[in-house]
């Protein structure tokens, strides 16, 4: 008899919990949308893609790393999510990142590279926010420092600012 109150428990609180949509697990945007994610992705909260607001962003676990690049004339510091955690959030597979900038720019990043590396979504440099004439608001880095395979024209060009939408090939 009490297994058949368990039951009839358990049946009662599953049908009458509201299941969870894809756009409660990852939140709507309350601000301007400045990144949206489309293609090989499981977690959607507008349609079929997932956008995202800049606090949104925030949320996400935040890293930092400071190296040279080609754009600066000196070492800066480069904080926002990796590139990885933000894929995590959509649960995103694939093996290719389209990625593309404000002007159009478009870029093929292998996902391998993103956890291999460490490739960050900064939305800080120098512990500021990036203004869209500075290269942001949202700029994909690698720590060029930490590896000398990564200071090459292929990783440059990979590093892509101004980024506006990923797209999971």
């Amino acid at each position: 008899m009490k297994i058949r109150r368990l039951f009839a428990l358990v049946l009662v609180l599953v049908t009458t919990l509201p299941l969870l949509s894809s756009a409660d697990v990852l939140g709507t945007p309350t601000g301007r949308v400045v990144l949206s994610v489309s293609g090989k992705i499981e977690v959607k909260n507008k349609g079929d893609v997932a956008v995202f607001d800049m606090a949104m962003i925030e949320k996400l676990p935040q890293h930092s790393f400071t190296t040279r690049t080609p754009w600066y004339d000196r070492p800066v510091k480069f904080t926002g999510p990796l590139l990885s955690d933000v894929l995590s959030a959509v649960k995103a597979s694939g093996t290719t990142v389209s990625a593309v900038a404000i002007n159009d720019y478009k870029i093929n990043i292998p996902v391998e590279d993103i956890a291999q590396h460490g490739v960050l979504m900064a939305r800080l440099i120098d512990d500021k926010p990036i203004p869209v004439r500075s290269k942001g608001p949202l700029f994909v880095v690698y720590p060029f420092d930490s590896s000398a395979q990564l200071r090459s024209s292929v990783y440059y060009e990979r590093s892509i600012w101004q980024l506006k939408a990923l797209d999971l090939q």
